[in-house]
């Protein structure tokens, strides 16, 4: 079972969200309402900076420092467990199933979470760009965590709360599992034709019946 980790396990709308404040004050550029930004919660940074950056590479990547900087110093700790889902994560490892996160969040902060969350000692793996990477695809480490853990795709499934988690599992050929309480809506992941949605972690274990 491979799980997305901000909007799935975690809020992490304060941590995300200031450190991108940060960022775009810094570089003095205009800062959208939080509601806005939430949006930017789940897709790449360097998919979103242009938006308000324009098309500068060099800035962007500026402004993808900036955004680390803050994360790495208070950031990763700004988060909070959803209510329920650490209770279901740790019924379905205790069953038997192997569990990895796949995430965009860069490979030092992201770990860094897993390790220190109440259960994350039920995750066998960690599936995340590494730091300098400009590649952060669902897609691709869905792959790898596949062969990895020499599963087929049709044993596994894949859970989140934003497109890409639905568009980077089929691509797979793997399963997808949207939930409701995250970042993304339900009108996103049916648009993304997630396979069934969740509205609360409690429903997981009977989802993931074939």
């Amino acid at each position: 079972m491979l799980l997305d980790l901000d909007g799935t396990l975690i809020d992490s709308e304060q941590g995300i969200t200031a450190s991108i404040e940060h960022a775009l004050r810094t570089l003095g550029a205009p800062i959208p309402p939080r509601e806005a930004l939430r949006e930017w919660i789940g897709p790449p940074l360097r998919a979103s900076f242009p938006q308000l950056l324009g098309a500068d590479p060099a800035r962007t990547e500026q402004a993808v420092a900036l955004y680390r900087e803050r994360f790495d110093a208070v950031g990763w700790r700004e988060h909070a467990v959803y209510a329920g889902i650490a209770e279901v994560v740790m019924q379905i490892a205790a069953q038997g199933a192997q569990l990895a996160v796949v995430t965009t969040k860069v490979a030092p902060h992201a770990q860094r979470i897993v390790d220190h969350l109440p259960f994350g000692t039920c995750f066998q793996a960690t599936y995340s760009p590494a730091q300098g990477s400009a590649h952060s695809e669902k897609a691709t480490m869905i792959a790898q965590a596949l062969r990895d853990f020499s599963c087929a795709a049709h044993d596994a499934v894949m859970i989140g709360d934003r497109r890409f988690d639905i568009e980077g599992a089929h691509a797979n050929h793997v399963r997808a599992i949207g939930v409701s309480w995250g970042f993304g809506s339900i009108a996103e992941l049916r648009a993304a034709q997630a396979d069934v949605i969740a509205d609360e972690p409690a429903q997981l274990p009977a989802l993931l019946a074939p």
